[in-house]
């Protein structure tokens, strides 16, 4: 078993900034890649950005430059430090884990004036 528990979600303006990060404990060990997903209410979960072990990393086309992912193999958490924020960007924000199909709990962002 592996548990992801999501932070640093909030309300922020448009153009602001925050990361949220995904502290992973339990059964880790070496992972296939580790991934953010985010969701509106009624509708699917989206992908946002995923990081392989080998460091790789992939973004939806949306992101456009605006987020970066990133994992602290020392404390055990992946980071998603998201710029440029618009009102479309608010959503549940949550952590992947593969291998096991792990989800964390969300954290939520809105971005608002």
């Amino acid at each position: 078993q592996v548990q992801l528990v999501e932070s640093g979600g909030g309300l922020v303006e448009p153009g602001g900034s925050l990361r949220l990060s995904c502290a992973a404990s339990g059964n880790i060990g070496r992972f296939n890649y580790m991934a953010w997903y985010r969701q509106v209410p009624g509708k699917q979960r989206d992908f946002v950005a995923r990081l392989a072990n080998d460091g790789t990393t992939t973004y939806a086309n949306w992101v456009k430059g605006r987020f970066t992912i990133s994992r602290d193999n020392v404390k055990k958490t992946l980071y998603l430090q998201m710029n440029s924020l618009k009102p479309e960007d608010t959503a549940a924000y949550y952590c992947f884990h593969m291998p096991g199909s792990f989800w964390g709990q969300g954290t939520q962002v809105i971005v608002s004036s």
